[in-house]
């Protein structure tokens, strides 16, 4: 019989210009890697289909569970870029417990979209969410490359594996 094993990831830290901000962040939304498809037809065929045609943009937003003046600094120029790591720990576990816990770590660049100025609630804490586009993505786990997309650099690869080598000597760039 085989044996079942389940990956956890239950949290994390987020760094900020190398800065850590530990337990300031409440929550945060990586890039979701939408892939632009173009649709494709022609006389003869008889249906359509699509095919890969570029990278949608990339955005990220940051919780904050208050306001923190270093931080509000930073996200408050939208000519400069910031540079986020978020850091975590992938956990594995079968049937006798843990079996291994190694780093996950996504380095994103971007831009800030925004300066959220909070929402005020009696009792409440002011709570701020930042938004950033982001222009470069890379996710390791293990130290080993999962994926690293640099829109401004035409970078894409998969696994350590430059997918758009060819595409980018074919074009002179």
């Amino acid at each position: 019989m085989a044996s079942i094993t389940v990956n956890r990831m239950t949290n994390a830290n987020v760094y900020v210009d190398g800065q850590s901000q530990l337990g300031k962040a409440e929550e945060i939304n990586l890039p979701d890697i939408t892939f632009m498809m173009s649709e494709h037809k022609a006389l003869g065929m008889i249906g359509k289909f699509e095919l890969f045609s570029g990278v949608d943009k990339m955005e990220a937003t940051i919780k904050w569970n208050a306001f923190y003046t270093d931080v509000m600094k930073k996200f408050s120029d939208p000519r400069k870029a910031l540079k986020l790591q978020v850091r975590s720990s992938l956990e594995t576990y079968n049937s006798e417990g843990i079996l291994a816990e190694v780093p996950c770590v996504a380095y994103l660049t971007g831009y800030p979209k925004n300066f959220p100025a909070g929402n005020f609630k009696q009792h409440d804490n002011v709570e701020t969410t930042s938004k950033m586009t982001i222009t470069s993505y890379k996710l390791e786990i293990d130290g080993n490359p999962v994926i690293e997309i640099d829109s401004m650099a035409n970078i894409y690869s998969v696994d350590g594996v430059d997918i758009f080598k060819n595409y980018r000597s074919n074009i002179g760039g």
